[in-house]
């Protein structure tokens, strides 16, 4: 049997990648320019450039348009298993998780609202917009609900900080959460504050979290950075 030839680009994607892994080019590091790996290879730049595109979409380079292609972040995992707040799992892979609060009110909530907190429309909510970050790189925005006579006498600080620690601390069981996972296009307004271009891919996810009697606590509607974080499954 004749055995084909692997294409250049493969055999550069190939290289680089190894490199990326051996850190011999470091997270955050610009890599060179198409025309130089292409002298490097002895390859045309459209060929370099066939293997760094494949680089960018496994999510182990960074394309930024006008500045060049970088070493990016290694993703933020998320077990699909159990209940864990946003702030642990940035933690737990060694990153310093932050929040940008964009907004804070208490309201009315919408039907969507009543029916996944399971409360009536005259029952007020706190809802709130943010931006979550690991390591001041912004990872998704988020719209969470929680309902008001849960946190009224929890202050300010204490909600929007990390809001599980705060009622475990107060003496809340905390269960379960349900999720639903969609691929979506990002709109304006969120990709600028993901800094990320209008119709990059995101991780849409709809989160309703419960305590151990099945009482729903919060309802969160978030947007991920398609290449900054993951969900795995694990049975």
């Amino acid at each position: 049997m004749v055995r084909k030839e692997v294409p250049n680009y493969v055999k550069i994607h190939d290289t680089l990648k190894e490199e990326v892994g051996a850190s011999i080019w470091q997270i955050g590091q610009r890599l060179p320019s198409e025309r130089d790996l292409a002298e490097r290879f002895g390859v045309s730049r459209m060929t370099a450039r066939q293997a760094i595109t494949a680089l960018v979409e496994e999510g182990i380079l960074d394309r930024r348009v006008g500045s060049g292609t970088y070493v990016a972040s290694r993703r933020v995992r998320e077990k699909m298993r159990g209940t864990t707040s946003f702030t642990d799992i940035i933690k737990a892979q060694g990153k310093e998780p932050s929040s940008e609060v964009l907004s804070y009110t208490r309201t009315l909530p919408n039907d969507v609202e009543c029916e996944k907190l399971n409360i009536s429309k005259n029952d007020f909510i706190i809802r709130m917009e943010r931006i979550r970050y690991a390591d001041k790189v912004p990872i998704c925005f988020e719209v969470a609900s929680i309902p008001y006579e849960l946190v009224k006498s929890f202050d300010k600080k204490s909600i929007t900080s990390n809001f599980f620690k705060t009622l475990e601390e107060s003496g809340y069981e905390i269960s379960r959460s349900e999720q639903i996972v969609s691929a979506k296009k990002v709109s304006t307004e969120v990709a600028d504050y993901l800094k990320i271009r209008v119709g990059s891919a995101i991780l849409g996810v709809t989160q309703v979290s419960y305590f151990s009697d099945e009482t729903a606590f919060e309802y969160v509607l978030s947007q991920y950075v398609g290449d900054r974080f993951e969900f795995y499954l694990e049975r």
